[in-house]
């Protein structure tokens, strides 16, 4: 059996997570195009989801105050 680790939990935050994404790449400077980028290196890739995971961390402790 087969399980993808992936999946967004609610399939209409599907186009904000893309959108999310894109925003993320531009600001880190990553070339991403809609569908498959496999062509991208490690570096790439991790720059675009700590940039993520950073801006989240921000959204999170701005909320907090």
């Amino acid at each position: 059996m087969s399980s993808k680790n992936n999946t967004v939990m609610v399939p209409q935050a599907r186009e904000a997570m893309d959108k999310f994404k894109m925003e993320a790449a531009n600001e880190v400077g990553v070339n991403l195009k809609n569908g498959y980028n496999g062509d991208l290196t490690s570096r790439q890739a991790g720059s675009v989801g700590g940039q993520m995971v950073k801006k989240m961390i921000e959204a999170y402790e701005n909320s907090l105050k």
